[in-house]
């Protein structure tokens, strides 16, 4: 194969939809099969000389807080793609993945507030971390909402897609607030011993497989998702023809 067609499926709807045939449930099978890995390690750790039993939240916690900073940037990668070069994929991409890492997004503030309330006695503090993840689901809302309430298609991608990159600021905030600021969340945890504040094998090793779970579902769903906007572009695309023929 000529490798300046490697990358087709990012720009060329048909191929797109013969790589995610196969490439989505693959995405979905391995997703399940890391998340029942991950699920069973979870229950097996020894609980946490601080934080006792919730100590297990942060394997469900800590993925959805990654995915949904992950998502929104290639919320903000698509979005760019779409305005420089009017890539019809790339504006399906940016509008598919939003409600994914909208969800992301709520999962990573619910189970962070659960978590919360034992280790801080309190749900809800307007700490820099948590302030700066409710903006990025604003940003997520925003976004799908700018897209719902314009008509016309095109401006409704535009504008929408100017507010996806307006975003992308936020998350060196959401990033770096725990450096930044003295705040009650605690700081990032690293699975590498030599570089700060690592996490045992004991708690990395179900982490690692959660993340994965996270990703391979984002991936599987994503595709599906920019599917079902191709197939539904199709399908208006044929009914204004039916309709131009009829006339």
């Amino acid at each position: 194969m000529d490798a300046r067609h490697t990358f087709d499926f990012l720009t060329n709807p048909e191929r797109f939809m013969a790589f995610s045939r196969w490439a989505a449930p693959l995405l979905g099978v391995l997703s399940v099969l890391a998340g029942l890995v991950g699920l069973a390690l979870t229950f097996m750790v020894p609980e946490d000389y601080q934080q006792g039993d919730t100590v297990r939240m942060m394997f469900i916690h800590i993925p959805a807080a990654s995915l949904s900073m992950f998502i929104y940037l290639c919320l903000g990668i698509a979005s760019l793609l779409s305005l420089v070069f009017r890539h019809v994929l790339a504006d399906l991409a940016a509008q598919a993945c939003a409600p994914i890492g909208a969800v992301y997004t709520v999962l990573a503030l619910i189970t962070g507030s659960l978590w919360g309330r034992p280790m801080w006695g309190t749900f809800w503090v307007w700490d820099a971390r948590l302030t700066s993840v409710l903006v990025l689901l604003l940003f997520y809302l925003g976004y799908m909402a700018l897209r719902g309430a314009l008509e016309d298609e095109q401006k409704a991608a535009r504008s929408a897609a100017i507010l996806a990159l307006v975003g992308v600021i936020n998350l060196p905030v959401v990033k770096f607030s725990v450096d930044w600021w003295n705040t009650l969340h605690q700081g990032s945890s690293t699975f590498f011993a030599d570089k700060g504040d690592h996490l045992p094998a004991i708690y990395a090793w179900p982490a690692a497989f959660m993340a994965l779970a996270y990703l391979g579902g984002f991936g599987a769903l994503w595709l599906v998702r920019i599917r079902a906007l191709v197939w539904r572009r199709k399908a208006r695309s044929l009914s204004m023809k039916l309709a131009e023929g009829a006339r």
